[in-house]
């Protein structure tokens, strides 16, 4: 009789407690995210990013973007993963409604602000915290919400960049099959490469009524004004690797004007004449070559293991067969 009682009781317990969880549940999964229109990030003209109280400037001119106040080109590939966020910002969860920012790195000079315009319109403003413990979402907050919630992608690194960071690392850039004379200096040595079209015999022909018995094809071939051929494979990688080289780093507060007396020196001639000039280390323990190019306005530096690679194939691309 005892258990007959307390069954109804224990029933009732059970039907609460589930009653609870399922409406507990729905409150906490059930709620509105705002609204975050998609904005067209072509028509973006400049961004802002500002952290620790330092704003960085991003500016679009004629399709290209520039960086901080003296207008460094920047990188198009990073430029292109902020926009990426910028247009298309995708919350997926409330986090907190608490304004416990501190929590979510989106208090102080912990939190990333972003400022997205087309023009003089505003298209985009939030601010970014730090990742998600998924690593799959970051923390943000809209700049009219005091509440935290968690975007697709974790996406800070993208914005927590200095002016350097930004910058576009490219120093010489041109299209491999323009060029057609390379000269290189180094000291009072002076290498010359030319490329010349050579005929070679393609087969003869039987038919003698033909006008040619014989058939030619024209191709590129490089040699030394001596006549001595290269290694085309180390010449297209010699060629390959200057096309769209990148430096370390660029040297600040100098000029290219202030560079003297190079200790290296390659020369490109073409339908348009390309350079770069190495200079002695700075120091005996320096990994480091300062140089300057003729397609970038800043000095810059080279590292050894570039310098190296391309000194190598210089000389490899020369040596007789014999030797390789």
């Amino acid at each position: 009789m005892k258990l007959k009682k307390e069954y109804p009781i224990l029933v009732a317990v059970v039907i609460a407690l589930v009653l609870y969880l399922v409406l507990r549940n729905t409150n906490r999964i059930h709620y509105q995210l705002p609204d975050v229109p998609q904005v067209d990030g072509k028509q973006i003209t400049k961004l802002e990013i500002t952290r620790s109280g330092k704003l960085i400037l991003l500016n679009k001119k004629d399709n290209n973007w520039f960086v901080g106040p003296d207008n460094y080109p920047a990188d198009s590939n990073k430029v292109k993963s902020m926009l990426e966020i910028v247009e298309k910002l995708i919350l997926t969860t409330l986090v907190s409604e608490s304004k416990n920012y501190f929590r979510y790195d989106l208090s102080g000079d912990k939190k990333i602000v972003v400022k997205a315009w087309a023009g003089n319109r505003l298209d985009r403003e939030f601010e970014i915290g730090k990742a998600a413990t998924t690593y799959r979402h970051t923390h943000v907050k809209l700049s009219a919400d005091p509440n935290v919630y968690q975007a697709q992608g974790e996406f800070r690194r993208r914005f927590d960049q200095s002016i350097d960071d930004l910058r576009d690392l490219t120093v010489l850039s041109f299209d491999q099959d323009d060029i057609r004379e390379i000269q290189i200096t180094e000291g009072k040595t002076l290498i010359v490469v030319i490329q010349k079209d050579f005929k070679e015999s393609a087969g003869e022909k039987t038919d003698p009524n033909t006008k040619s018995d014989q058939e030619t094809k024209a191709e590129k071939i490089w040699e030394t004004p001596d006549g001595k051929k290269v290694d085309m494979s180390k010449l297209k990688r010699f060629l390959s690797t200057l096309s769209r080289l990148k430096c370390e780093k660029f040297i600040p507060n100098n000029k290219k004007t202030e560079f003297k007396d190079p200790i290296y020196e390659i020369q490109l001639k073409g339908t348009k004449n390309y350079s770069l000039s190495l200079f002695a280390k700075e120091g005996k323990e320096e990994k480091i070559y300062p140089a300057i190019s003729s397609e970038n306005d800043y000095p810059f530096y080279l590292a050894d293991h570039q310098v190296d690679d391309l000194k190598t194939n210089i000389k490899k691309m020369l040596e007789p067969e014999s030797e390789k």
